[in-house]
């Protein structure tokens, strides 16, 4: 059924259905939702042969809604080596996310400098999402299956869960690795956070993923850490995986207010 997406739509119109709904706002998503979409666009746009994405940042400008939007993308700077990319998600003309995404060509080496970081535990390990949602169907729950090896939503400091998809991003589609690498890498501050929804907001206005390798498999695996200093910011950083180790990073600035 077309309605059992994230997304519905192609050549860059689309309607965002119930399932990209997020936590803080019935009317509005998750940001792990628009930034798959986007990931999606970047990757769709011309590429030298042998470069890959090993950067892209995402500028949350506005909260994004359900409901009908447009996506935008271009090669902002082409090269054989280094290339620069860009995509925005809008709606009625307005922009709500902006993402610039880095190529460059992958390394050859004559012998590895680095072994792989072995991952966490696997998934057929982890705890079943325990999250008590305030409405459904929700990209955190219905969207996202998510299993803990580490830590809770109601926890207090760093934890770790892996991250599969239930359904597809996009009507009729398969997500490929990197789509489902930006769904899982914005849930940092959710799954790692020590403070409480019901007291606080902490809303991250930007992702940065940083990205070693291309993932392999359904899983992705995110280990996160939380800090927020008193009369400061709050910076979520994590450590993505595949089941076969390390393949990047993801970090956030926080927002943080009380409700």
């Amino acid at each position: 059924m077309c309605d059992q997406a994230v997304f519905v739509g192609a050549d860059g119109r689309f309607v965002a259905t119930d399932f990209a709904r997020g936590p803080w706002d019935p009317g509005a998503q998750h940001g792990g939702a628009p930034a798959a979409l986007l990931m999606r666009a970047l990757e769709r746009l011309p590429a030298s042969e042998g470069l890959t994405v090993c950067r892209v940042t995402y500028e949350f400008l506005r909260p994004v809604p359900l409901g009908e939007l447009e996506v935008r993308s271009s090669v902002v700077r082409p090269g054989r080596r280094v290339q620069l990319l860009d995509a925005s998600l809008l709606a009625g003309g307005v922009e709500l996310i902006r993402a610039r995404a880095l190529q460059v060509q992958t390394a050859q080496l004559r012998a590895p400098r680095n072994a792989v970081t072995a991952p966490p535990p696997g998934p057929e390990q982890g705890a079943e999402n325990d999250l008590q949602p305030p409405y459904r169907p929700m990209f955190s729950l219905d969207a996202i299956e998510l299993r803990f090896v580490a830590g809770t939503w109601h926890g207090e400091g760093p934890a770790t869960a892996w991250f599969r998809m239930r359904i597809p991003l996009v009507a009729g589609e398969d997500a490929s690795a990197l789509q489902r690498l930006a769904a899982a890498g914005d849930f940092g501050n959710g799954i790692s956070s020590s403070l409480s929804w019901h007291e606080y907001l902490y809303i991250n206005p930007d992702l940065t993923l940083y990205i070693e390798r291309p993932p392999v498999g359904e899983w992705i695996g995110l280990e996160a850490e939380t800090r927020i200093v008193d009369g400061g910011i709050g910076i979520s950083d994590g450590v993505l995986y595949d089941e076969r180790g390390r393949v990047g990073r993801a970090t956030q600035a926080l927002l943080v207010a009380p409700r």
